[in-house]
C-alpha cells in the first residue's frame, strides 16, 4: 500500500504580512494512521523541499498526541523537509493520495496544474483521493471525465464559512471554500464548528477541519482495504 501525501508550498497569508502553510495536525494524524497500518508514504509539494508550516499550528493549544509524536520522530521530520516536487510524481506508483490542509492550499494547490492533473488521474483510474480542512481547495479546478467539475453532484465537506469567520480570515483568503464548493454544484455539508465531520462519496473522501484529520485517514484506509 503506497500513499502519496501532498503538502502546500505557499507561505504568505494573503497581504497580511503573516505566514501560513500546512497545518501540522492535519499531516501528523493521517500520517501515523496510515504508517501504522503499514503504508509506504511519499510526501510531495509543488516546489519540493521543506514546505512551510502554519505557525499557528505550532502553538500549544493546537497540539495533539499525533503532533507530539511527529516532533519526536526524526525520520518523519526529515521526510517532510525533503518533499519531492509534484511535477516529478508518477501516479502509477501510488494507490491513493491524501491532501492535508492549512490555508496554503487556497493559493497554490487550488491552481497548480500538476496537482490538478494528479487528482484527475487518481480519481479517473479508480484510486481514492482524500482531503481535509482547506485541502479540498485542490479540487476546485479538477474535472471529471465528462468535463464537468469533479465535485459536481458529489457529497463533500471542507473548512466552513463559520469557521473561517471565527479565525477572522474571510476577507484575507482568495475565496471561501464552502461557497466555492457549492458554486461548483457539490452537495456540501458541515458539522458543528471544530468538531470532526467527514464525508465519503465513492472514492472522494473529505474532512471539515483539523479535528477530522484522523477520521479521514481511517476512511481512506478502509477504502483501500476494501479494494483488495
Amino acid at each position: 500500500m503506497r500513499i502519496l501525501m501532498v503538502l502546500t508550498s505557499h507561505s504568505a497569508l494573503g497581504n497580511t504580512g503573516k505566514k501560513t502553510g500546512f497545518w501540522i495536525e492535519e499531516f501528523a494524524a493521517p500520517y501515523y494512521v496510515l504508517a501504522d497500518a503499514g503504508a509506504i508514504i511519499t510526501i510531495a509539494s509543488p516546489d519540493g523541499g521543506q514546505p512551510p508550516v502554519d505557525p499557528k499550528s505550532e502553538e500549544p493549544d493546537a497540539q495533539t498526541p499525533a503532533t507530539k509524536r511527529f516532533y519526536a520522530d526524526l525520520n518523519a521530520i526529515d521526510k517532510v523537509a525533503s518533499t519531492i516536487q509534484l511535477s516529478k510524481v508518477d501516479k502509477e506508483n501510488y494507490d491513493a493520495v491524501f491532501y492535508p490542509g492549512g490555508h496554503g492550499p487556497l493559493w497554490d494547490l487550488a491552481n497548480d496544474a500538476n496537482s490538478i492533473a494528479l487528482i484527475e488521474g487518481f480519481y479517473n483510474t479508480q484510486k481514492p483521493v482524500a482531503f481535509v480542512c482547506h485541502a479540498p481547495a485542490a479540487l476546485i479546478k479538477a474535472k471529471a471525465e465528462n468535463g464537468q467539475p469533479l465535485v459536481k453532484g458529489k457529497k463533500v465537506t471542507g473548512f466552513s464559512d463559520t469557521e473561517e469567520e471565527a479565525v477572522g480570515l474571510t476577507k484575507v483568503v482568495p475565496f471561501l471554500l464552502e461557497d466555492e464548493l457549492k458554486e461548483l454544484g457539490a452537495h456540501y455539508s458541515k458539522g458543528a464548528d471544530w468538531s470532526s465531520h467527514t464525508v465519503q462519496d465513492g472514492l472522494l473522501i473529505t474532512g471539515q477541519n483539523p479535528a477530522s484529520s484522523e477520521a479521514v485517514a481511517k476512511l481512506l484506509l478502509k477504502t483501500l482495504m476494501g479494494k483488495k
